[in-house]
């Protein structure tokens, strides 16, 4: 759906590559190919010649790097990052990579993810002396990595890890070495790659096709690596992990190009359409989805169903990045002007409108209304995730039950708010067996705790009011 308006928002996605001359150009075309997981900042920062230099700002890749300042960054090495702003979370300050000069070195750091004890973890450092420069727990493990007490920075990173709950991707850079850490759950995608000579590593797949990299596997959870000009270096920094992969990376987040865990992302999303049609047949003329995560899953119900598949919502991709406005008024334009019904396909029909997650009702109550304005006789709904009724605290910006339409509606409460003729969730087990994770037990390796509300760690108390996320 359209995640700018439905307030369902990834933070951020990471890229990174060593031990190549085109450093600079490769790392503007990962981060371009990763531009989905965030549109408000971009940055990265290169090594060159024993120091590390750095670009970032405010808007999209192409805005931030322009022609003319891709013409001044060179380097053999680079981390980048896109990020999405959240409550709290924005200005200059926040942008990532944060590069920071020692006296005896300089170190770059890139994170994707959710600290969930970075309050706790900040006030101890600030009572040690640390002074905090932005308002993003990715700063936590910069002052613990400084205070590690080791003269190595591999053991200054583990140490600093050892100290850190919650969902993370790191990667951290100096003039001589590129670390990458998973958390021990694997709450985020992150995957490594060669290029020639150079390694790879990026948050998604999808960037390795864009600058040519061939995928070698997947980053595991609790895993640190070390890459330098004398290779790469693979160790456990954590022994016992419990996989965890965010769920709503398949749903909604990933693009349908990507692979995470050797599953294709649009093959997935169109099984979790096959199973909505096992689960719920409805009597209908056409099958839509709302742009774009629903697409590949409508394809997925029609092809189970048998009921024609047709684009019956146009998304508009020239929009440029109008916000949630202030009014209800602008708001309901906003949504018009993003996507808009092809009358032709639905007036007089019976409408199957399939889409990845209901956060709040309000964009697809808009929605709904959208298509029986076009003449839609009726508009059934069909939702590829179950309903979603607990905050994520590990790098998604619903930090509240209170945001949450679920929580305090019933199914047909809901459907009743939406506007829709009927309304159906896809079940917990059919969405686990849809997607079919290659590992293990109940849940398959994935993180389920917007749907069940059991959260893979530990989650502090004031976490419920934190708005300041990476």
């Amino acid at each position: 759906m359209l995640a700018e308006l439905k307030g369902l928002n990834e933070e951020c996605g990471v890229f990174g590559i060593w031990g190549h001359p085109d450093a600079a150009q490769i790392t503007y075309y990962g981060l371009h190919s990763l531009q989905h997981r965030g549109q408000e900042a971009a940055g990265m920062v290169l090594a060159k010649d024993g120091k590390l230099t750095g670009m970032k700002g405010e808007g999209l890749v192409t805005e931030v790097f322009t022609a003319e300042k891709m013409k001044n960054l060179s380097g053999n090495a680079a981390i980048g990052h896109v990020r999405y702003t959240t409550a709290g979370g924005g200005g200059y300050e926040n942008v990532q990579p944060f590069l920071f000069n020692f006296q005896s070195e300089a170190m770059a750091l890139a994170h994707n993810g959710n600290i969930v004890n970075a309050n706790q973890l900040k006030a101890q450092l600030e009572a040690q002396g640390s002074i905090f420069h932005s308002t993003s727990d990715t700063e936590v493990l910069a002052h613990l990595i400084r205070k590690g007490g080791f003269s190595d920075l591999k053991s200054r990173v583990i140490n600093g890890l050892s100290s850190l709950k919650g969902a993370y991707a790191f990667l951290i850079m100096t003039e001589t070495e590129m670390l990458v850490a998973l958390d021990p759950n694997g709450l985020r995608p992150l995957s490594l790659g060669i290029l020639g000579g150079a390694y790879v590593i990026a948050s998604e797949t999808c960037a390795f096709d864009i600058v040519g990299a061939e995928f070698i596997r997947d980053i595991e959870p609790g895993e640190l690596l070390v890459i330098n000009d004398e290779g790469i270096k693979s160790e456990r920094f954590v022994m016992s992990s419990q996989r965890a992969m965010c769920t709503m990376e398949y749903i909604y987040f990933s693009r349908p190009d990507s692979n995470i865990s050797g599953i294709n992302v649009h093959t997935a999303r169109k099984n979790l359409g096959k199973q909505l049609a096992v689960e719920k047949l409805i009597e209908a003329d056409v099958v839509t989805g709302v742009p774009d995560s629903g697409n590949s899953v409508a394809i997925g119900y029609a092809e189970a169903s048998g009921i024609p598949y047709e684009m019956g919502l146009i998304k508009n991709r020239y929009v440029g990045r109008t916000f949630i406005q202030p009014s209800q008024s602008l708001r309901e334009q906003g949504v018009r002007m993003k996507l808009s019904a092809v009358r032709g396909v639905v007036e007089g029909k019976r409408v199957v409108m399939v889409d990845d997650s209901i956060v709040r009702g309000t964009t697809c109550k808009r929605i709904v209304t959208m298509l029986k304005e076009a003449g839609a006789k009726e508009v059934h709904v069909l939702i590829s995730s179950p309903p979603i009724k607990n905050p994520c605290f590990y790098g998604i910006d619903t930090s509240s039950r209170e945001e949450l339409i679920a929580s305090e509606n019933s199914v047909e409460e809901i459907r009743e708010i939406i506007g829709a003729d009927s309304l159906t969730f896809l079940s917990v087990e059919g969405m686990v067996e849809a997607i079919g994770r290659p590992f293990e037990g109940e849940n398959r390796g994935q993180c389920l705790a917007c749907f069940t509300g059991n959260y893979p760690t530990e989650i502090y108390a004031n976490e419920q009011s934190t708005t300041v996320i990476s």
